[in-house]
């Protein structure tokens, strides 16, 4: 968003300004009356309704700037799938994540069957726009079939429990952390959002 696009035109404020404001709303768990409160340090008022109508129009547009100068991710991915606490009922969190530690992605579903798996397995291979060398599942069967469906070059190892001598990478830490910063009413947004229900 550095440079004036056809949104940008007939804006109040510089790109900059607004640039600003989506990153101070997005890369911190702040609230829009937050980041109402912290422009004015920078010579800019402006207000919490402006800075929500600016998320909700350049919002998407930051997302995918800063998913394409994410890292390649390592060839090796790790998946699995946890219980998560939502709105009072259990749901299943599908996650993925590379050998660094970094979590490729998150998928939240009722179930846990092979048509998930599948989905899950494209919609994976759709947002990082590579292949693993090998992917370590859990001993799942719906693993495996998804496997042979969507990725048949990948190796596939399936294994109970961490490897001998390492732990489980920290997986679920980014959306615990999330829900833990995030301020009041807005977690059920936001996480909505963030784990693709």
């Amino acid at each position: 968003m550095s440079s004036a696009s056809s949104s940008d035109k007939g804006h109040r404020y510089p790109v900059e300004v607004i640039a600003h404001c989506v990153w101070l709303s997005f890369r911190f768990p702040l609230s829009f009356r937050e980041v109402e409160e912290f422009m004015p340090e920078h010579g800019v008022l402006v207000s919490h309704e402006t800075v929500r109508r600016w998320c909700a129009k350049f919002g998407q547009t930051y997302a995918n700037g800063l998913r394409r100068r994410r890292p390649r991710p390592g060839d090796k991915w790790h998946l699995d799938e946890v219980f998560v606490g939502f709105n009072g009922e259990l749901k299943y969190l599908w996650r993925a994540v590379d050998v660094d530690g970094t979590v490729l992605d998150l998928l939240g579903q009722d179930r846990r069957d092979k048509a998930v798996a599948r989905r899950f397995f494209r919609k994976l291979l759709k947002t990082t726009r590579t292949a693993p060398r090998v992917i370590v599942t859990g001993k799942l069967c719906s693993y495996g079939t998804a496997h042979r469906q969507v990725m048949p070059p990948v190796e596939h190892h399936s294994r109970k429990g961490p490897e001998p001598g390492r732990e489980q990478p920290p997986a679920h830490s980014p959306a615990r952390t999330r829900h833990d910063l995030s301020a009041g009413g807005r977690f059920a947004y936001t996480s909505h959002r963030a784990l693709y229900f």
